[in-house]
């Protein structure tokens, strides 16, 4: 186990040991989640590694619909 301390930005620094062990690698990015009460912090190795993140795609009609409704509740407030 390592620590690490929270800078006031509220950055980490991953220890060398740890970022080795799971292949994060300088300037690649990383997927972190909540899981219960603990960060949990993995690699991306591709844009496929996000695939499901957002969870599932609507169909077309229905985001058109959205997108619709969306414009038409703004017009209606007068913005």
């Amino acid at each position: 186990m390592s620590v690490a301390t929270v800078s006031s930005k509220g950055q980490i620094t991953l220890p060398a040991g740890l970022r080795r062990a799971v292949g994060i690698e300088p300037h690649r990015h990383v997927m972190i989640q909540v899981e219960q009460d603990w960060l949990v912090i993995r690699p991306l190795k591709s844009l496929k590694d996000l695939a499901g993140f957002a969870g599932a795609a609507r169909p077309a009609s229905e985001e058109r619909q959205g997108m619709l409704d969306a414009v038409a509740a703004h017009k209606d407030r007068g913005e």
